[in-house]
């Protein structure tokens, strides 16, 4: 199943990106669906209705999924860009609510992650040309 074009570092890079990104982004969801105290009150202050936090951690799950499953290469691809706006809804979010700059930094270094992940994916999770 491996790529014989990809470098041995290359795949190692991809997969610890992608493992660390999918760890990340899992937990995120998974303390969304759990409707926290500290979750709802972010939400809250951030300016989202009460229901959006599930909507938001069943997103991330299915996304993490897809970006992990075998296959699927046109899948992944939205799953990336729907991080995408995702993660920069998220920093600007936090800068419109007059968080500090740091609070808006955090999706930044998760966003930069993920696309770290997709840069480096291998030929049989890239959509053909």
């Amino acid at each position: 199943m491996s790529d014989p074009t990809q470098s041995k570092g290359k795949t190692i890079a991809y997969w610890a990106l992608t493992g660390l990104f999918a760890f990340g982004i899992s937990g995120s969801g998974a303390m969304n669906l759990s409707r926290a105290p500290e979750i709802m009150e972010a939400m809250a202050h951030l300016g989202y209705p009460a229901y959006f936090p599930l909507i938001l951690g069943t997103w991330k799950l299915l996304g993490a999924g897809a970006l992990l499953a075998p296959g699927t290469p046109r899948l992944k691809e939205w799953a990336t860009a729907g991080f995408t706006f995702a993660l920069t809804g998220a920093s600007l979010s936090h800068l419109l609510a007059g968080d500090p700059v740091s609070n808006a930094v955090a999706p930044l270094v998760l966003l930069g992650i993920c696309l770290g992940s997709w840069a480096l994916r291998p030929a049989s999770r890239r959509l053909s040309a």
